[in-house]
Order: C-alpha cells, then sequence, then structure tokens
C-alpha cells in the first residue's frame, strides 16, 4: 500500500461506524479504508485496486457522510443505469443516471432538480454539455469521481476524445476533490491519469491487482475451424456463467448462435450495435440466470458485473494487457476458483493491429485535413476526431506527434500481449510486471499454464485437456512486416 498518510483513530472509527450503519458490514475490503481515509483527510485520490474489490463503495460510502453532491463520470450507459438501479433498490433514492436514453422531458426535469441528487451519474460526452456545466456550476459537488479511470488514457485520444476534457470540466468546476477508480493502470498509465486531471498531488492508494482466485491460460489452434469447436467444448464442458470476447460484433453475433445450440447454454450477443435497451435486458437476463453465456465486445464489458462468472474466454487477442486484465476481472469475483483461457490462433496479432490503427488518422489524411478542412464532409471516425482536436486548439504539427506517439504505444501494447501469449514461463509474472513492482507470487499449479502447468479441472468440469502448445512460426516477425 503506497502513501496511507496518518489515519487517526477518531477518524478510523468514524468510517467504520457509517460502513455497518450504511452497509452493514464490519469490515473493509482491502484498499477501501485506506481511500476513504485519504479522501476525508481532503487528498485527491489514485485508488487502484482489483477488480472485485469493492471500488464504489468508496464514494458511495463517502456521499452519506458529506455534504454537497458525488458527480461520478463513467463510461458506459449500461454500467450507470445497474449501479443506480442497486442504490435505489437499496433504499438510496437520491440517485441519478443522466444519459441520452432518457427521454428529453425528464432530462430537463432531472438537471433542474440536480442539486437534490446526492450521487449523479453521467459520461465524459454528457459533462462536457454546456447546459449540464453550467447547471454544475451552481451546485455542491463534495466529490469528483472518474471511474474506471484508465479510459483517459486508452480510450480518449482516439475513441472518446471527451475524455481528455475532464481535466478542464474539473477546474469549471472549482477543482472539487477527486477520486479516481481503476483496477488496470501501469505506472505510466498512472501518471498520464494524474497530468490529465491536473491533480499532481494526488495520494496514490496502490495494492496487488493479482487475483489468485483465476487460473491463466493460453491455448494455440490452427484454424478458425478449431477455434470455433474449442470454443463450444469448452462452453459446453465448464461450469456457468461465462462470459466470452470478441473484437467483433459480427463473430459475437454468429458464435452466441452456433453455442444457443447446445444443450443448456443460453447464449447471447452483447455489443454497441444493440441499442440500450436490448443490453439492460440481457444484463439483466444475465444476472437473473436466465442467460448463462454472454458473447460480448470488449468495449462494451465493463457493463457486466456479476460475482458468480467461472470462465472468461478471450475469442480473439486483446489489443493490450490492460484490456486482458480489465476484461478476466470479471471471473471469480465471489472469490471462488474461476477460469481464463484466451484462444490463439497464428496470425490473431494481425487482426488485433489492425483494429489497434483503425482509429488513428495518417500523416497524409492529417495533413490533408488541416490544408482544406472545409473540404471534409459527412461522416468519418477520423476526421471527426481530427475536426475534435482543431476546434479545441491543436494544431496540425501537434496532431501528427499525438497520432505517432499513439502507434509507437499501440505496437508496444500488441508486443507485450504476445509475449503473454508466447511465454513458456509464467504467464501470471508477465502479467503482474505490467502493473506492479515485484516480488510476484510463486508460480504453482494454480497459477497458469505456463512452465508446462495443465489447466486444472474446475470445479468437476470435463473438459479434455490440450497440451500447452509453442506458437508456431516467427510473430515478431510478422508484426515487423505489419509495422512498415
Amino acid at each position: 500500500m503506497e502513501d496511507e498518510g496518518n489515519m487517526s483513530e477518531q477518524l478510523e472509527s468514524q468510517l467504520y461506524e457509517a460502513l455497518d450503519r450504511e452497509f452493514g458490514f464490519k469490515t473493509f475490503r482491502t484498499g477501501q479504508l485506506e481511500s476513504l481515509a485519504s479522501l476525508m483527510q481532503g487528498r485527491d485520490t489514485l485508488a487502484v485496486l482489483p477488480t472485485g474489490a469493492g471500488k464504489t463503495l468508496i464514494y458511495e460510502l463517502y456521499a452519506t457522510i458529506k455534504s454537497g453532491t458525488v458527480l461520478v463520470i463513467s463510461p458506459l450507459l449500461s454500467l450507470m443505469q445497474d449501479q443506480v438501479g442497486r442504490l435505489q433498490a437499496a433504499g438510496r433514492r437520491k440517485t441519478v443516471a443522466l444519459t441520452s436514453l432518457t427521454d428529453l422531458a425528464e432530462r430537463r426535469s432531472q438537471i433542474q432538480r440536480l442539486d437534490q441528487y446526492r450521487i449523479v451519474f453521467l459520461s465524459p460526452e454528457m459533462l462536457v454539455r454546456t447546459e449540464i456545466q453550467e447547471r454544475l456550476r451552481q451546485m455542491n459537488i463534495s466529490l469528483f469521481v472518474v471511474d474506471e479511470a484508465h479510459c483517459i488514457t486508452q480510450w480518449g485520444p482516439d475513441f472518446r476524445p471527451e475524455y481528455l476534457l475532464l481535466g478542464q470540466a474539473r477546474k469549471m468546476l472549482n477543482q472539487p476533490l477527486t477520486l479516481m477508480l481503476t483496477a488496470t493502470a501501469s505506472s505510466k498509465t498512472q501518471e498520464q491519469i494524474i497530468q490529465r486531471l491536473g491533480v499532481p498531488n494526488a495520494n496514490r492508494i496502490m495494492t496487488s491487482v493479482n487475483r489468485a482466485n483465476i487460473f491463466l491460460a493460453v491455448e494455440t489452434v490452427s484454424s478458425d475451424r478449431e477455434k470455433g469447436q474449442r470454443l463450444a467444448d469448452l462452453v459446453r464442458s465448464l461450469p456457468k456463467p461465462g462470459v466470452v470476447y470478441f473484437s467483433s460484433k459480427r463473430a459475437a453475433n454468429q458464435v452466441a448462435a452456433n453455442l444457443n445450440e447446445l444443450e443448456n447454454v443460453e447464449a447471447s450477443p452483447y455489443h454497441a450495435d444493440l441499442d440500450g435497451e436490448q443490453r439492460y435486458k440481457i444484463q439483466q437476463q444475465f444476472m437473473a440466470g436466465q442467460l448463462n453465456v454472454i458473447c460480448a465486445t470488449s468495449a462494451f464489458g465493463m457493463g457486466i458485473d456479476k460475482a458468480d462468472i467461472r470462465f472468461v474466454i478471450h475469442y480473439h487477442l486483446p489489443t493490450d494487457l490492460e484490456n486482458y486484465s480489465q476484461e478476466i476481472g470479471r471471473a471469480g469475483r465471489d472469490g471462488q476458483p474461476s477460469l481464463a483461457i484466451l484462444l490463439y490462433q497464428p496470425g490473431d496479432e494481425q487482426f488485433a493491429w489492425s483494429l489497434s490503427q483503425a482509429s488513428i488518422p495518417d500523416e497524409a489524411l492529417i495533413q490533408r485535413f488541416y490544408q482544406h478542412p472545409s473540404q471534409f464532409h459527412g461522416q468519418d471516425e477520423q476526421v471527426d476526431l481530427l475536426k475534435f482536436y482543431q476546434a479545441h486548439g491543436v494544431n496540425e504539427l501537434a496532431a501528427q506527434q499525438l497520432f505517432s506517439d499513439r502507434m509507437k504505444a499501440r505496437r508496444t501494447a500488441i508486443q507485450e500481449m504476445m509475449t503473454f501469449v508466447t511465454t513458456q514461463g509464467c504467464r501470471r509474472e508477465i502479467l503482474l510486471q505490467k502493473f506492479q513492482p515485484a516480488p510476484y507470487p510463486t508460480h504453482n499449479a494454480e497459477c497458469c499454464n505456463g512452465e508446462d502447468t495443465p489447466v486444472p479441472t474446475l470445479l468437476g468440469s470435463q473438459t479434455e485437456q490440450k497440451p500447452t502448445q509453442t506458437v508456431k512460426g516467427n510473430w515478431q516477425s510478422r508484426l515487423a512486416s505489419l509495422f512498415l
């Protein structure tokens, strides 16, 4: 734990009493007490806690102790809806999510009554709207929370650039006390989060992000057909519920349909092409056990929060270790043994690289846009991104440098991912090296399928063990050819 600060006995007693009174809990999970104490001492706080560690309790409890409104910036509508529904079901009615799913009349009414709520959830895109900012400036914001704060660096530069405006929005709100929450932030990502939000003196609460109850495995297949068959075998035999991650919405749809042909499998896709109402319905069915397998795209997987998920399977290669760690963290939140399997087919890194650079404008497009911006019409993600940067004062030279750096970072990320996939050593150690300093746990039979360790029989599952395979071919050469 880094920089816990000096917590008085009186403050500690106050927090334990509030925990018992408001939630009926007698003990805090790792990092919760230290984070709350830091906030109560008036310190901006970056809390890097493992998935499933109860990060939301930190600001929920803070809202019961301090007057004013807690403002929570959240990445996904489904995540906001789930949190508001859970809080209101627990009797905390003064909670609201300002989203595009709410009809205009109701949203206007919510904005007028915004100061009556104790916790307000909204997206970065909603936060930067003029009418929202004007209303928030009239209020007492007791805490400015950035949930899933790693999105600032992972999504901000080329996917959802409004994330880059959070520091400016915070300044507009008179720099309220700030809490940044994440489970996947390397030391470099932490520095970028702090810099972007303008909180240079933030206290860092650091705990190990290791999830020892999740066995990490990589299996190599030789073809698309073999990958599909292996996935079906795993889903058929493993205890459920489970989540399968895809990088393609089309693949998620097709595979979900195929899995529904299996006995005792109720699967559904979950991605951006489904409207908000459909995604919310699917999420509720999954939570209630009416669905036992979700086929999700990466960007929309954060909305899934179910304690007893027994497996997470990656059908496609994640683009970086941060996303991989975030996604496998859906499993085993109840502390029970769980399994994370990545199905790798040689050449998958080519698809990952294609996705990584798809949203990044190249040098020629940047030059053409800045020379003749009026010639660009219609909807194009890369052009829209350039328009955003130009509107916020970024000149051509700065844009060229920004996206060049972004491409380099994406290359490094895929190389790190491939090191994890191809190692003959301990995969857990490689993963943890990304997020925390040594020492690392000693490799054992419950760790990973590196060092010739077989995948354990999970809770009575009868899936046939496949031997660990060495990745054939020179993936470094394949990647190098893509980067030219």
